[in-house]
């Protein structure tokens, strides 16, 4: 506790980060098409909307600390007058902003999740069969079919 207030903050935005983001990976499990906890489809994307909202939630609290700590730590370094040891930004706080990032994005794609149309049926597709294409090479360019093969099919085209 005898730290300064900006790191406190710092710290607390983390952790709430973090806890944060444990339960929107539960919410978003839960909210998953593919598992059998949840209720309905239109349930499951309300769930996984509100695991897209929390991971939002989280990846805000996450930039905002990196933020701050980044703006206390260049407004320290170029202060003349403040003479203490200056630090520099580092690869911690640029993992950190990637990381809000990516929560960001994936709590946006997790949103967009309740956006399909549930209520509509899923079209199946019936296998029709290979169609067979004669290509150029096989196609036999005379008037009058003949029963032969082409000349220049010979057994080792095949290989």
């Amino acid at each position: 506790l005898s730290l300064t207030g900006y790191i406190q903050a710092c710290r607390g935005l983390m952790i709430s980060a973090v806890c944060l983001g444990f339960f929107g990976a539960v919410f978003g499990l839960v909210g998953m098409k593919c598992t059998k906890v949840g209720g309905s489809d239109q349930t499951k994307a309300k769930i996984a909307c509100l695991a897209g909202l929390i991971f939002i939630l989280s990846g805000l609290c996450s930039m905002t600390s990196c933020s701050l700590y980044a703006n206390r730590i260049t407004s320290e370094f170029f202060d003349p007058s403040f003479v203490a040891q200056k630090y520099e930004l580092g690869a911690a706080l640029f993992i950190g902003w990637a990381g809000a990032s990516l929560c960001i994005i994936g709590g946006i794609i997790f949103c967009f999740s309740i956006a399909e149309n549930s209520n509509s049926a899923r079209r199946g597709y019936a296998y029709n069969g290979a169609t067979s294409v004669m290509s150029s090479r096989t196609k036999v360019h005379h008037s009058v079919p003949d029963k032969t093969p082409p000349k220049h099919f010979d057994k080792n085209a095949y290989v």
